[in-house]
């Protein structure tokens, strides 16, 4: 089974509401788009050429390679097509491997049996062919193996991923109530930030706003943060491939670069933290970090950048009025101290951005774990209306 030469269903997989974002990663990379969906992308590809999207990708979670389609109507039906499969050419019978899972069927109460039938198909057919049963269990740093069933409808993928690549690898120590890696990176792309013109990020917590920014301005890509994958754990990997792509990425970082990009918060541990993270992910030079309280942070004049809030959306108990006084002081923050500016405030709280006493110019949806959140994006005028040719434009 030659997987890593040919061709078949990819599934990007990325959280909901990131898609778009995902599909312009994707087809800035040069791959044909099959279809796209609210939670990914469809492509036609090798398992090789996912080793480019693995190293590449800000904004997907897995990439999953599809070894078989099959019907099956129950679980005695599954366990025979997975047994089926020739998983002694993909698993070493002396490697591990983990079973991971979507499932929707009427005979299944709970995907954890979904996984022990493929996992029992799996070490049933290369003890049979070996004489040696592999190793198991729910750790994702090895091989893993993905199931998708859907009434009789059934995928059996290798994910080639592992672990998720929403995690970009440099966030060390998370700080307090941190964005999400894939999530803080779509953010920075759905701004109107030119990836030149200053970047401030009061609030900055644990810094991943501050820190995606600076590495899509200066072109580092996530595969710079990792050495393990799943598809290094399947019969056929040639370690030359990754080699290659990751001195692409080495190659094509963009270096001295002259770049505005300012995170303050009026936490010092806050800012210790996004301090060593950043110096993980090696843009801590880039990123002027500060502590203050918010209304303090320094905004550089005539700059026309971006400023990002992402502020608490007061979802525990009695700190809803004490951030109603947060929400309003943002506001006037952004209306007196960063004309000429685009103002943004990401937030899980409609009452509470009402006090921002702006009126937005785009909602932007997002999911910031299972909460529903907007991105309010203000134009933040000095004086007068922005004349179109003196507005920041995006580089694709």
């Amino acid at each position: 089974m030659q997987v890593f030469h040919t061709k078949s269903k990819v599934i990007i997989t990325c959280n909901k509401r990131l898609s778009s974002y995902l599909l312009e990663e994707v087809k800035d990379l040069g791959y044909e788009i099959v279809r796209d969906f609210p939670t990914g992308v469809e492509l036609n590809i090798t398992l090789t050429e996912c080793i480019k999207l693995n190293l590449n990708l800000r904004c997907a979670s897995q990439i999953l390679y599809c070894l078989s389609s099959f019907k099956a109507n129950n679980p005695e039906e599954l366990y025979r097509e997975m047994v089926a499969i020739a998983w002694e050419d993909l698993i070493d019978f002396s490697g591990y491997f983990s079973v991971t899972s979507n499932v929707d069927n009427p005979t299944i109460t709970t995907p954890l049996f979904a996984n022990l039938k493929v996992k029992d198909a799996i070490v049933d057919r290369i003890k049979e062919k070996k004489g040696i049963r592999p190793n198991s269990g729910s750790d994702a740093n090895k091989a893993v193996i993905h199931l998708y069933w859907k009434d009789s409808e059934a995928d059996v993928f290798i994910d080639t991923s592992g672990e998720t690549l929403a995690k970009h690898g440099y966030r060390k120590i998370p700080g307090k109530a941190p964005m999400l890696e894939a999530l803080a990176a779509s953010v920075v792309m759905s701004t109107q930030w030119d990836k030149k013109s200053p970047f401030v990020n009061p609030m900055c917590g644990s810094g991943t706003l501050a820190i995606e920014a600076a590495l899509i301005a200066t072109n580092r890509r996530p595969g710079l943060y990792r050495m393990n994958y799943g598809f290094m754990h399947i019969m056929g990997y040639d370690e030359q491939e990754f080699f290659a792509e990751r001195r692409i990425l080495k190659d094509q970082v963009i270096k001295n670069v002259d770049l505005q990009i300012i995170a303050t918060d009026i936490s010092e541990d806050a800012v210790d933290v996004s301090r060593k993270n950043a110096k993980t992910a090696g843009v801590d030079t880039l990123i002027q970090f500060e502590v203050c309280d918010f209304a303090e942070t320094p905004v550089p004049e005539g700059g026309k950048g971006v400023v990002v809030f992402n502020p608490e959306y007061g979802e525990r108990l009695g700190v809803h009025s004490k951030l109603e006084l947060t929400y309003k002081r943002m506001g006037d923050f952004m209306k007196q101290q960063c004309k000429g500016y685009f103002g943004y405030i990401f937030t899980g709280n409609p009452d509470l951005a009402k006090r921002i006493g702006l009126k937005a110019t785009r909602k932007i949806e997002f999911y910031n774990g299972k909460l529903d959140c907007r991105m309010l994006e203000y134009e933040l005028y000095d004086g007068t209306r922005r004349p179109e040719n003196e507005r920041p434009v995006k580089e694709d």
